[in-house]
């Protein structure tokens, strides 16, 4: 089976760095989004949180970039939701999400920074909102020495993934949103013979019981963390079903 992947430009006219920072990110849209948050929150108050979740990523991304240089990158879904995160990020580049399921849609990312004269892509998922910015900065740091940077996340998947060329076969041969996602990638970067740097774990918010754990999280955190996150629950935590 062949994959396309899209190489057609789609950042702007400028110096290309050699670092890119791409954060895989949806629009907030209610029934659309975080929907497993439900029936616990009502469809509005699980996009609602969720654009919180993105805010919140968006200042990790730059408060690494203060300590780092990188390009930061929103590939972003659907199609129509440029303007959305154009006024949310004005700040960061953006290219679509191309692909028939998340393992072509990652592929595609990593391939198209790699291609277009980036030489590290890191990619990241946006429902880590008290994800250090340290995290951020090691993955390019490790991929000084090695051939990919991975941060697990405790379901077994991982919140980021950090390269230096193209490498198909670490997410088109592996079945995504699965317990196994690490363990399959890791097996894939042992069969090519990469190199692999761990960095240390964190959690993304699918569940209600992950919710309940950022809750408990942020009550010992520096109110600094997830400032957005932060506000919501407390503004709304009384009237979700927790």
């Amino acid at each position: 089976m062949s994959y396309k992947v899209n190489m057609k430009p789609q950042l702007s006219n400028f110096s290309t760095p050699k670092r890119a920072l791409v954060v895989v990110a949806k629009q907030p849209v209610p029934g659309q989004t975080k929907t497993r948050l439900s029936p616990a929150l009502t469809a509005e108050q699980a996009a609602a949180i969720y654009e919180c979740f993105l805010l919140d990523t968006m200042e990790i991304i730059r408060a690494a970039k203060k300590q780092l240089d990188f390009v930061p990158i929103i590939a972003y879904l659907p199609a129509e939701g440029e303007h959305y995160f154009r006024q949310i990020a004005p700040d960061f580049e953006f290219i679509l999400q191309e692909g028939s399921d998340l393992s072509e849609r990652l592929n595609n990312a990593t391939t198209h920074c790699l291609m277009n004269g980036y030489e590290q892509a890191v990619i990241m998922d946006s429902d880590s909102p008290t994800l250090p910015a340290s995290s951020l900065v090691g993955a390019f740091q490790a991929l000084q020495s090695s051939d990919i940077a991975m941060g697990p996340c405790d379901d077994g998947g991982y919140y980021l993934i950090g390269l230096k060329q193209p490498a198909p076969s670490l997410f088109l041969t592996v079945t995504m949103s699965t317990s196994q996602v690490t363990a399959d990638t890791l097996d894939r970067a042992k069969q090519s013979d990469m190199t692999v740097k761990m960095l240390p774990g964190c959690y993304d918010i699918d569940y209600v019981d992950d919710l309940k754990r950022l809750m408990d999280e942020l009550e010992y955190l520096p109110a600094t963390a997830a400032p957005y996150t932060r506000k919501f629950l407390k503004a709304h935590a009384e009237r979700m079903n927790l």
